[in-house]
C-alpha cells in the first residue's frame, strides 16, 4: 500500500509539475511591421521605430522572449503591399502595424480580418474616429489646421513672401485636404501658391530648377514618405538654390532643413505600441477609438536659418519646441 500511495502521489507530482512548466512557456506573439519608403536595412536605426520597439518592450513584450517583430517595407512601391500582407499572414502574425495612409490603405485592400494598427489614420480608413468598425484603428496626425499653420509659421519666418511652392503628391489622397487648408491660409496672408507635382526623387531636380525659374521665394513640403526618403537630398538643394524651405517632420530640420512643424512621429510611434498591446489582450479594432495626435513639434534650425540670411523672431523662437544650433 505505501509503494503503490508513493508511486501515486509521485507520479501525481510529476504530472502537475510538468502541466505547470507548460503553462509557463509564454505565448509567443508575431507583429507584422510595413514600413512605406525606408528599407529594412534602416530600420533599427530610425528613432520613431525605436520607440515603438521600446514601448512594447514596456508592455511586457520582449523580442525572442514571448514577441516576433516581423519588419517589412514597401520602399515606396505600394503595389506590393497586398503581397506582403499574404506574406505576414500566412505566417500567423496577430496585428499588422502601418506606418502610413498609403500603406494601410493598401493593406485594408488586401485583408479585412487581420487588425491593423496605423501610425496616420486618414480618409476612408475608418467609419468614424470614435467607433472605427472595421479592422483598422490606430492614431491619426491629421489636424485641419496644420497645413495652413506651417505657411502661417513660414509668413512669420519671412514675413516679406509673396510666392510659394507648394510640393505635394495627387497619388497622397491627404493632399488635397492639405491644398485646400493652406489656400485660406494663403488669401490671409497674401500669398500667391504654386502647387508642384513630385512622384519619384527623380523629379526633385526640376523640382527646385523651376523653382528658381518662376522666382519662388519659399517651398512648403506637404507630408510625403517619399520625400522623408530622400530628405537628404531635398535639402541639399533647398540649400544649394538658397531657398526657404518649411517641412513637416523633424527629421528634415536635423538633416539642415530650416524648419519643421507637424505631429511627432517619435511619439506616435510609442503610443501605436499601446494599440498592439489591446488587440493582443483580445480588444477588437473596430472598438478602439483612433486617437489623435497630442503631440506637435516646431522645431527650427538656427544655423540654416543664419546661412539664408534669415532673422528668427524671438517670438517663433520662443515657441520653438527644439532650436538647432
Amino acid at each position: 500500500m505505501r509503494r503503490r500511495k508513493f508511486i501515486a502521489l509521485f507520479g501525481g507530482a510529476a504530472l502537475a509539475g510538468s502541466l505547470s512548466g507548460h503553462a509557463q512557456q509564454p505565448r509567443l506573439y508575431r507583429v507584422g511591421i510595413i514600413l512605406a519608403v525606408l528599407p529594412v536595412s534602416e530600420l533599427l536605426t530610425y528613432p520613431p521605430t525605436s520607440a515603438f520597439v521600446q514601448g512594447l518592450r514596456a508592455l511586457g513584450y520582449v523580442e525572442g522572449k514571448n514577441l516576433v517583430l516581423e519588419w517589412r517595407s514597401a520602399e515606396t512601391r505600394y503595389e506590393r503591399v497586398p503581397e506582403i500582407v499574404r506574406e505576414l499572414e500566412s505566417n500567423n502574425v496577430d496585428v499588422l502595424v502601418a506606418s502610413t495612409y498609403p500603406v494601410a490603405l493598401a493593406a485594408k485592400d488586401a485583408t479585412q480580418t487581420t487588425p491593423i494598427v496605423i501610425v496616420s489614420v486618414g480618409t476612408g480608413l475608418v467609419t468614424s474616429l470614435s467607433r472605427p468598425g472595421g479592422n483598422v484603428t490606430g492614431l491619426s496626425g491629421m489636424n485641419d489646421e496644420i497645413s495652413g499653420k506651417r505657411l502661417a509659421l513660414l509668413n512669420e519666418l519671412a514675413p516679406r513672401l509673396t510666392r510659394v511652392a507648394v510640393i505635394r503628391n495627387s497619388s497622397v489622397p491627404t493632399h488635397a485636404t492639405y491644398w485646400k487648408e493652406t489656400e485660406v491660409t494663403a488669401r490671409k496672408l497674401g500669398v500667391a501658391l504654386h502647387p508642384i507635382e513630385v512622384r519619384g526623387p527623380e523629379d526633385f531636380e526640376a523640382t527646385f530648377a523651376w523653382a528658381m525659374q518662376e522666382k519662388v521665394e519659399a517651398l512648403l513640403f506637404f507630408d510625403d514618405p517619399l520625400t522623408v526618403r530622400y530628405r537628404h537630398q531635398v535639402v541639399r538643394l533647398a540649400a544649394k538654390h538658397q531657398l526657404v524651405a518649411m517641412y513637416g517632420f523633424r527629421e528634415f530640420t536635423e538633416e539642415g532643413g530650416l524648419m519643421s512643424y507637424g505631429a511627432s512621429n517619435f511619439d506616435a510611434f510609442r503610443r501605436a505600441a499601446n494599440f498592439v498591446d489591446k488587440i493582443l489582450k483580445g480588444a477588437k479594432p473596430a472598438d478602439l477609438p483612433v486617437e489623435q495626435a497630442t503631440k506637435f513639434e516646431l522645431v527650427i534650425n538656427l544655423k540654416t536659418a543664419v546661412a539664408l540670411g534669415l532673422t528668427v523672431p524671438p517670438a517663433l523662437l520662443a515657441r520653438a519646441d527644439e532650436v538647432i544650433e
